[in-house]
């Protein structure tokens, strides 16, 4: 997504008198894509240990139920979007949003998830107590009824975005405007735009795929945007998955387009990052090849930034640039000045007509979904912490989340992110500990952010976001290959985590 904002920290609510009526060894929150994942893996690798999905509304999915609008899909290819213990086996590589949804409760009923999973419950508050080595989860139910949970470990798979609400910049006269506004996050199920003139707010990956799924039945379709983003397109098949799943069994074929993929991205990536002026120019020549020698591809398609300062926006089979070379859409590089009563009017004296305004202008960062932290009754705020291997936090202890990389899939980290916190659950048990915390214990490490993009939604979130560390095992790699064997093979008794057991010796459940 294009633009974010960043949610401040509210002052901490403490656990009060809502009766206390389960304890899990786990509880896993959140039932999207990250959250499925973990609970497989969880029964998978630590089948003794009970648990279950606090989801916060009513229906599991995450991001991919929560996004309704058209065209909706992902922005990488679903071998590795996919799980890596469950092979796609659609014949889209890039998939519609309705289309991976199915896949995740797919995963989910078949491996008996689905039971876990408590809709509706959503999780204010996790209070930490070291003399009982749990967690105390605070839960929002419907129609203002509290309930508490415990547990020994925390496991968030909520992303990074506010659910709620998207980010809406305050721009002057949208009073004014006599057509409707839609935010993309919150699509409504009866809007009608065809044969209207919409604009579209926007550059990034949700911008890119509403134009040309509107442009199909609207009169014409404008994205507007500030400032250009790259864009790259994208066969939305994997004609060598299609070979291999012919003549190989699923599984050999999906691992083989798995490793594929991710080895050539890293190596796009870092060919990127070496030769930023080199891929810019190969990017330009591609977008300049589909919309044509006259087509002012440096004004609308040319960013000031390098690539991967921030994420690609990736179109399956060119259909942007498809839609804008028949007439369909078109780009508007500029900035707003006011809403007026038929459109917007721009910096430049333009006016731009439009019946809809789209406002693809983004998400709003929030950590662990809103939820706050206590250690021992303190408050305990990410923002002040350091990511360790990317998943867990200075100085909370049994507490871990699920994130993606942000060049390349999000589910290859959240894979192995939930297989290490099985090793790590495992080693805990094997040696009779209770709790395990992340501890800093080098003072040479400085801090840096955690995430190096130029995006407007990170660097508005610098005082949200937790910092990394400028040693191993706080710095983020960003690369599947180093997590691999630092997640799946390296030893978990690393020097860095403490482990502790109760001051009786017995590891207490």
């Amino acid at each position: 997504m294009a633009e974010s904002t960043v949610l401040t920290e509210s002052a901490p609510r403490f656990a009060g008198a809502a009766p206390v009526i389960e304890h899990f060894d786990v509880l896993i929150v959140g039932a999207g894509l990250s959250g499925i994942g973990a609970a497989y893996h969880l029964q998978q690798e630590c089948p003794s240990k009970s648990y279950a999905i606090l989801e916060g509304r009513s229906t599991s999915g995450g991001t991919w139920d929560l996004f309704r609008y058209p065209g909706i899909r992902s922005d990488s290819d679903m071998f590795t979007l996919g799980y890596r213990f469950r092979p796609w086996r659609e014949a889209k590589a890039i998939a519609d949003g309705p289309s991976i949804l199915n896949y995740i409760r797919d995963t989910a009923s078949e491996s008996g998830i689905d039971l876990k999973i408590r809709y509706d419950h959503k999780v204010t508050l996790a209070s930490w107590s070291t003399a009982d080595a749990r967690w105390t989860v605070d839960v929002e139910l419907p129609e203002g009824k509290t309930v508490q949970y415990t547990a020994n470990f925390l496991f968030m798979c909520t992303g990074y975005y506010d659910f709620e609400e998207g980010y809406m910049p305050g721009w002057p006269g949208m009073d004014l405007f006599q057509g409707r506004i839609v935010h993309p996050q919150h699509w409504p199920e009866d809007l009608d735009y065809q044969g209207k003139r919409v604009v579209v707010i926007g550059s990034g990956a949700t911008a890119v795929t509403l134009v040309p799924a509107l442009a199909e039945t609207a009169a014409h379709v404008t994205m507007l945007q500030r400032s250009p983003s790259y864009v790259v397109a994208r066969p939305s098949r994997d004609f060598i998955a299609d070979f291999l799943r012919k003549h190989l069994p699923a599984r050999l074929a999906y691992s083989l387009v798995r490793w594929k993929n991710v080895l050539i991205g890293m190596y796009f990536y870092n060919l990127a990052r070496r030769k930023p002026d080199a891929t810019k120019q190969g990017i330009m020549q591609l977008a300049q090849k589909e919309l044509g020698p006259d087509y002012p591809v440096a004004k609308h398609f040319s960013p000031n930034y390098n690539p991967w300062d921030q994420r690609l926006c990736l179109v399956p089979d060119a259909d942007l640039f498809a839609s804008i070379r028949s007439g369909k859409s078109s780009v508007v590089t500029d900035q707003i000045e006011t809403f007026t009563p038929t459109g917007l009017r721009l910096k430049s004296g333009e006016e731009l007509p439009a019946d809809m305004i789209i406002t693809a202008t983004g998400l709003k960062v929030v950590l662990f979904g809103g939820m706050q932290v206590v250690v021992d009754g303190a408050p305990a705020s990410a923002t002040r912490t350091l990511t360790y291997k990317g998943m867990m936090y200075s100085d909370i202890p049994n507490l871990a989340s699920s994130f993606g990389y942000t060049n390349a899939s999000w589910t290859l980290k959240s894979d192995l992110t939930a297989e290490y916190v099985c090793r790590l659950l495992n080693h805990m048990d094997a040696g009779g500990y209770a709790y395990c915390t992340p501890r800093r214990r080098d003072p040479s490490i400085t801090e840096e952010p955690a995430i190096k993009f130029s995006s407007g939604y990170i660097q508005r979130a610098s005082n949200v976001l937790p910092k990394q560390g400028s040693k191993k095992p706080w710095r983020l790699n960003q690369n599947y290959a180093l997590d691999m064997l630092a997640l799946r093979f390296a030893t978990v008794d690393d020097g860095t985590m403490e482990f502790a057991r109760l001051k009786n010796g017995a590891h207490k459940s």
